[in-house]
C-alpha cells in the first residue's frame, strides 16, 4: 500500500560511446538521414526481394521507423503487447501507446501510435524465445518534458550491451535503434537517467517491436532478471561466545534505562559487568541492563559474556544526557511492509519472540515497531485508545520489554493517519504523555494528513508539527526515540536534527523491486554530511523476506544479488536497519543476510560516519566511510545487468600504500594491494570491504580479482 503520492522524480547520468557487439551487428541510425541512412546501417545480405527484411518496409519519414509490409505486420510484436508490469521502472509505471503520464506519445512534435512510455530508471527484460530476428524504436524524452529531462537508453542482448545512446535531452532530436536479434535468447532495455537526476526523464520506445522469425511457434514474453546464482556469503553463529554491535547506547538521566546486550554463542550464555553507572542493574542470565540513569556523562562498562565454549570481551559504552538517544542508528523490525492494516496484538508478540528464537536480537536489533492501524477514538478527556486488535497496550509494552527489546509505536501531527485512524493533530502532549504511561520507545511521525493543515511547504510549515511534538516528547517523563516520516520535503536531512529528530525519512515509500530500492539507495548520495550519533538519514525500511502490506505475503521480488546490494546500502549509509518482513517464515538466506556481524558493525559503527559515492559511471558505483578503528568501508556496485568489474582506486578514496582488504560478506580476507582493488560484481550485485593500511608489503603490487 503505498500512503503518498509520488512527485515527478529525477536520477542520475551517465552515458558513453555506443559500443560494439562482437558476432552480432547493431544499428543506430539518425532519424534525419532517413531511409538512406537506414540502408546504409544494414547488415549484409538483408538487402533482398521478397521475404527480405529490406523488401518488406516502406520509406518512413524522418523520426519514425519503417511500417512494415503486409507479410512482415504479421510477424510484428509491438512491444507495448508484452505484460508490461514486469516493466521495472522508479517512477510511475510503463504504459502501452502512451507516455508515462498517459499522453500520446510525441518526440519532437511528431506523435507516434505504438510504443512505450517509461521513466528514468526502467528495465524491461524480454525472454525472446529464439523467436525474434530484430529490434527496432525511435527512443527520446517526451515531449511533454519539454525542454526539460535527460536520458541514456541501452539495449543489451544475451548479456551483452549492444547500443548505448549519447545523453539524450527533453525537446532534441529523437534516436533510432535498429538490432539484429538473430538466434538471440534474451533482450533487456533500460533508460537510466543522463546524470542529473530522474525529474523530468519521460522516455518513449516509439514504434518499438519484435520482428519475430517466420513461422515462429513461441512468443517473446516480458520477464523479471532471473536469479541465477545464489551470492556466496558467511552464513551460522559460531559456537564460541561473542559480543555485537551496537557498543554504545544513551539515555536520559532519571528515564528507564532498557539495553539488551548483543551476544552470541552456545547456550548457556553468562554476563558480567564492571563499571556500571549507579542505579543500572545487570541481569547476568539474559544480559538484558535495566534502571534508571542516576547522572549525565559517558561511561565505558567493561561487558564479559562466558559459555561453555569459552569467554568474550568488549566495551559498552553508556552515554547519559540530554536527547541523547540513538546513538547509533536504529535497529528492529516494523509492521508495515508485511501487515499494512492487518496489524494487530498477537503480530507484534509474534514479532517479539521471533527476535529471539530467530538470534536477530542477539546480533542487535532491538526495536519492535508498531506502524498504522493500532489507533481506536479519543475517552471524553481527549485521550487516545487503542482499537479492538490491540486490548492492552501497555501489557503488550511490558511483554515486549520482558525480552529486553523496546516497543515502538505511530501517529501523525495531522487529524489522521495516512490509514485514516485518529492522529495527534491538537493533542500532541496527551498522546506523548499515554504513550509514556504504556512504555512506548519509539515513535514514528508521518506526515500524512498535516499536508491539509500545513500553509505551504515553506521550512517554517515543513518544521512547525515536528518542533510541537518534540516539545510534547521532552516534557512526558519517557525516552522515546523521534523518527520524523516526512518523506524528503524541504530537504529534511538539513533540518531534522533543529527539530530534535533522531532520524528523518528522505524518500518516499520503498517496494520490493530493484528500481524502487535502488533508486532510493543510491539517491542518497550528498545526505551523508548530515548524519552522525543520535541523527540518521532514514531511506525507509528493509524490504527482504516474506513481505507484503497487508494479509497476502510474497517472497521479495530482490533477487539475492540485489538483497546483497540492498543490506550492503543501507549499512553504508549508517541508515536504520527496521526489517519490514514476517519474522516466521525467515528462510536461512534472509537470516544470513540479517545477521552478518561484520556487516552489521559497518552499520553500527559508533563514529557514525556515514557513506558517500566516491566513484561511478552509472552503471558501476564505489561508496565508503570511514570506520571508528581506522579502517575505511568500502562497497563495490554493479547497477547495470550483466557481470562487470568495479574498481576502487586508492586516489578516489584518499588513502595511499599496501592496503589490506577483507570481504565481509564472506568474513575472509582477501589479501594485500596496492593502488587499486578489482572484483567481479554480478549483475544488480555488491561487495563490502574493508580496508586497512597493511604494515607489510605484499610480493606483488598487481591488483587481481578474487
Amino acid at each position: 500500500m503505498n500512503r503518498h503520492q509520488a512527485r515527478n522524480a529525477g536520477g542520475r547520468r551517465w552515458s558513453s560511446a555506443p559500443q560494439g557487439h562482437k558476432g552480432r551487428r547493431w544499428q543506430r541510425c539518425a532519424s534525419a538521414a532517413g531511409l538512406l541512412l537506414i540502408l546504409l546501417c544494414l547488415p549484409a545480405g538483408c538487402a533482398r526481394e521478397g521475404g527480405g527484411w529490406l523488401g518488406g518496409w516502406r520509406h518512413a519519414p524522418k523520426g519514425e521507423v519503417a511500417a512494415p509490409s503486409a507479410e512482415l505486420a504479421a510477424r510484428t510484436l509491438y512491444l507495448q503487447t508484452l505484460d508490461l508490469s514486469f516493466c521495472d521502472q522508479q517512477w510511475g509505471s510503463a504504459q502501452a501507446g502512451c507516455s508515462v503520464e498517459k499522453n500520446p506519445l510525441t518526440l519532437q512534435g511528431k506523435v507516434h501510435e505504438h510504443g512505450v512510455g517509461t521513466h528514468a530508471y526502467s528495465a524491461l527484460i524480454v525472454d525472446l524465445k529464439g523467436a525474434a530476428e530484430r529490434f527496432q524504436a525511435v527512443v527520446g524524452v517526451d515531449d511533454e518534458s519539454a525542454d526539460k529531462g535527460s536520458v541514456v537508453f541501452a539495449v543489451v542482448v544475451d548479456g551483452e550491451e549492444v547500443v548505448r545512446t549519447d545523453v539524450l535531452r527533453g525537446g532534441g532530436e529523437p534516436q533510432e535503434i535498429n538490432v539484429d536479434l538473430a538466434g538471440a535468447r534474451q533482450l533487456i532495455l533500460t533508460v537510466e537517467d543522463g546524470g542529473d537526476g530522474i525529474d523530468h526523464d519521460h522516455a518513449d520506445w516509439a514504434n518499438a517491436r519484435l520482428v519475430l522469425v517466420p513461422g515462429a511457434v513461441e512468443r517473446p514474453l516480458a520477464t523479471r532478471l532471473a536469479a541465477e546464482r545464489m551470492p556466496l556469503i558467511a552464513s551460522g553463529t559460531p559456537r564460541a561466545p561473542a559480543l555485537h554491535a551496537p557498543r554504545v547506547t544513551g539515555a536520559t538521566p532519571g528515564r528507564p534505562f532498557l539495553f539488551r546486550i548483543p551476544a552470541t554463542g552456545e547456550a548457556p550464555l553468562r554476563f558480567e559487568a564492571a563499571n556500571l553507572p549507579p542505579d543500572l542493574t545487570l541481569d547476568s542470565d539474559t544480559g538484558i541492563i535495566t534502571g534508571t540513569l542516576a547522572a549525565e556523562g559517558t561511561t565505558a562498562v567493561p561487558i564479559t559474556v562466558t559459555s561453555p565454549c569459552g569467554t568474550a570481551g568488549s566495551t559498552l559504552t553508556i552515554v547519559g544526557g540530554h536527547r541523547a538517544l540513538a546513538q547509533t542508528p536504529p535497529m528492529g523490525w516494523n509492521s508495515w511492509n508485511v501487515w499494512g492494516t492487518a496489524v494487530d496484538d498477537a503480530k507484534v508478540r509474534a514479532a517479539a519472540d521471533y527476535m529471539v528464537s530467530s538470534g536477530l536480537a542477539s546480533h542487535g536489533y532491538q526495536y519492535i515497531n508498531i506502524d498504522d492501524a493500532w489507533e481506536g477514538q479519543r475517552d471524553a478527556e481527549g485521550r487516545i485508545q487503542t482499537n479492538e486488535k490491540f486490548p492492552d497496550m501497555k501489557a503488550l509494552a511490558d511483554y515486549v520489554h520482558s525480552k529486553g527489546l523496546k516497543l515502538g509505536i505511530y501517529s501523525s501531527p495531522g487529524p489522521k493517519t495516512c490509514a485514516d485512524y485518529e492522529a495527534s493533530y491538537q493533542h500532541e502532549q496527551l498522546d506523548a504523555n499515554t504513550y509514556a504511561e504504556w512504555g512506548i520507545d519509539l515513535l514514528k511521525y508521518d506526515w500524512c494528513s498535516y499536508e491539509k493543515i500545513a500553509a505551504d511547504h515553506s521550512l517554517e510549515e515543513l518544521r512547525k508539527p515536528y518542533l510541537v511534538m518534540r516539545e510534547a516528547l521532552d516534557n512526558c517523563g519517557r525516552d522515546i526515540v523521534y523518527s520524523l516520516c516526512q518523506y524528503g520535503m524541504g530537504n529534511v536531512w538539513e533540518w531534522g536534527a533543529t527539530v530534535g529528530g533522531n532520524y528523518w525519512r528522505t524518500t518516499g515509500d520503498i517496494w520490493d523491486s530493484w528500481s524502487s530500492m535502488a533508486g532510493i539507495g543510491f539517491g542518497q548520495n550528498g545526505h551523508e554530511v548530515h548524519a552522525g550519533p543520535g541523527h540518521w538519514n532514514d531511506p525507509d525500511m528493509l524490504v527482504v523476506g516474506q513481505v507484503g502490506w497487508g494479509p497476502e505475503l510474497h517472497a521479495t521480488r530482490l533477487t539475492p544479488d540485489e538483497q546483497i546490494t540492498h543490506i550492503t546500502l543501507w549499512s553504508l549509509l549508517a541508515a536504520p536497519l527496521l526489517i519490514g518482513c514476517d519474522l516466521s517464515q525467515l528462510d536461512d538466506f534472509t537470516l544470513a543476510v540479517l545477521t552478518n556481524t561484520e556487516v552489521l558493525e559497518v552499520n553500527q559503527d559508533p563514529l557514525g560516519k556515514a557513506a558517500g559515492r566516491v566513484a561511478g559511471n552509472g552503471r558501476t558505483e564505489v561508496w565508503a566511510r570511514p570506520l571508528a578503528d581506522g579502517a575505511l568501508a568500502v562497497g563495490l556496485f554493479n547497477r547495470g545487468v550483466q557481470e562487470t568489474t568495479v574498481t576502487a582506486e586508492w586516489e578516489d578514496l584518499g588513502i595511499k600504500g599496501c592496503q589490506a582488504v577483507r570481504d565481509l560478506w564472506r568474513r575472509r580476507d582477501i589479501g594485500h594491494y596496492d593502488n587499486a582493488y578489482t572484483a567481479h560484481v554480478p549483475p544488480h550485485g555488491a561487495m563490502l570491504l574493508t580496508l586497512r593500511a597493511a604494515s607489510t608489503q605484499p610480493g606483488s603490487a598487481e591488483t587481481t580479482t578474487p
